[in-house]
């Protein structure tokens, strides 16, 4: 099977892995698709580029390689479902991410108020439902100001590994988040952003979103 054959296969499949192609210098358009279980198809040569964990160009031996993630669309898991979560929702669809909105309360966590996400789950945080929708390659952000939905959330989004975790707050919210983790013994705390996003200095609810959405897709990035 060839290397663009194996690819659209594994697109189908929602597999993950990394395409290489050489791009400049000695074997141009060389290409190694190489999947998460280790399968590799392509020129081997390509192999010891296989680590790559976002995608981005590497230089070696005189030569320019494209590594490429291949994969499941960017999965965005969002606490709240605020103004601000509609907002991130809209961002994530023309980006091609696939949102989910998580909140306990029905009566917020409705069709009507999140037109834009995709997916909708009334659950509290700290469920084995909502710690299934999380893994290493999931963005996690929390826009909720109570402290008995923020801190399961964030408590969650580590252990799962998520690559990156955000939070809504100031300087004080995030302490008392911290201290409450702390208590929890909950690792990898300084990995929280607080306050969530780029500094664009918007304060409106899209503004809000669309500084979250250029953090979390510079992380991507490998920025």
């Amino acid at each position: 099977m060839g290397v663009w054959e194996r690819l659209r296969e594994a697109l189908e499949r929602e597999e993950r892995g990394v395409l290489l192609t050489v791009v400049a210098g000695e074997g141009l358009g060389a290409k190694l698709l190489v999947l998460d279980d280790g399968e590799r198809v392509g020129d081997e040569s390509l192999a010891p580029y296989a680590g790559a964990e976002a995608s981005g160009t590497v230089e070696a031996e005189g030569r320019t390689i494209l590594a490429e993630l291949v994969g499941p669309p960017l999965r965005v898991v969002i606490f709240g479902a605020v103004d601000v979560a509609e907002s991130l929702c809209a961002y994530a669809r023309v980006l091609g991410w696939r949102t989910v909105v998580v909140d306990p309360r029905p009566g917020l966590a409705t069709r009507e108020r999140l037109p834009s996400a995709d997916e909708i789950v009334v659950a509290w945080p700290d469920t084995d439902e909502v710690a299934a929708l999380i893994d290493e390659r999931t963005a996690v952000v929390s826009l909720v100001h109570e402290e008995r939905l923020d801190v399961p959330a964030m408590a969650t989004a580590l252990g799962q590994g998520a690559f990156y975790v955000g939070a809504l707050g100031s300087k004080r919210a995030q302490e008392k988040r911290r201290a409450a983790l702390e208590a929890r013994g909950v690792g990898g705390i300084e990995r929280i952003v607080g306050p969530v996003g780029l500094p664009l200095g918007g304060n409106t609810p899209p503004e809000i979103a669309l500084a979250i959405a250029a953090e979390i897709l510079s992380r991507t990035n490998g920025g």
